[in-house]
């Protein structure tokens, strides 16, 4: 019955006037995850967004054409470089979705990530993938041109906890068979947690300490001379009023 609920609900927005800007967007995404792929390997698009239960098609688009597929799932067994670039979807009743970026390469070896950019924390995936799966061994990662990670045998590379250090080039490299092959470099960037940096403590460095302290002691000697000063003003005048100042003629005057 729930399951009805979200198209009936639709349904009737629909059928009062909502406008299509009103309409949720589909959302594409990509199985496996990575957007960088090696000719002939399989990639599946799959399309979630709103329907009605008797119309359940789903548009594809690639480069901004229409696609035959009507599935929620385009699946591309063996992808060519052509197949490059941009995809969205689109349902019954929801809007466009936001692009996908399909990168198809060729070569023996891609380094592939689950993103590209990350924030301070996260975690960093990488895979050293052979063309057609080719088996390979002695498998290095490198970051800005040194070793990062070794395996003897290929596995995936993760950085638990990244941090600003993380950023840079990385490739890896490896043998298939008796060659050495090198896939090419891509640029990871690890973003700063601002807040993080904000409630930790300040350290001062050590002439910024000297000079706090010089301050510190300037404003106190400033402030006892201040209070010092006051203070015989008060009593220079108390003893000002209670003299009595007592006149005499000049002995010329008489």
């Amino acid at each position: 019955m729930w399951q009805l609920l979200l198209p009936t609900a639709l349904l009737l927005l629909v059928s009062a006037g909502m406008r299509a800007e009103d309409l949720p967007k589909a959302v594409v995404s990509l199985e496996p995850q990575w957007n960088r792929v090696l000719e002939k390997d399989c990639v599946t698009l799959k399309c979630r967004g709103a329907s009605l239960p008797e119309e359940n098609s789903t548009q594809w688009f690639h480069n901004g054409k229409l696609i035959s597929s009507q599935d929620s799932s385009y699946f591309i067994a063996s992808v060519r470089v052509n197949d490059s670039g941009e995809y969205r979807c689109q349902t019954h009743l929801s809007i466009r979705s936001d692009p996908v970026q399909l990168e198809v390469h060729t070569g023996w070896l891609l380094l592939q990530a689950s993103q590209w950019m990350y924030k301070e924390g996260d975690r960093i995936h990488l895979r050293c993938h052979s063309w057609r799966s080719t088996p390979l061994h002695k498998v290095t990662y490198l970051q800005n041109g040194k070793g990062k990670k070794y395996f003897h045998q290929n596995s995936d590379f993760y950085i638990p906890k990244a941090t600003p250090k993380d950023s840079g080039s990385y490739f890896c490299r490896g043998l298939i068979g008796s060659k050495n092959v090198s896939s090419e470099s891509v640029n990871i960037t690890v973003i700063q947690d601002l807040t993080m940096s904000s409630t930790s403590p300040v350290f001062l460095p050590g002439y910024q300490v000297s000079f706090c302290l010089v301050m510190v002691l300037l404003f106190a000697v400033d402030t006892g001379l201040y209070f010092s000063v006051k203070r015989n003003i008060r009593s220079s005048t108390r003893d000002w009023k209670d003299h009595k100042f007592k006149w005499s003629k000049d002995p010329q005057e008489k």
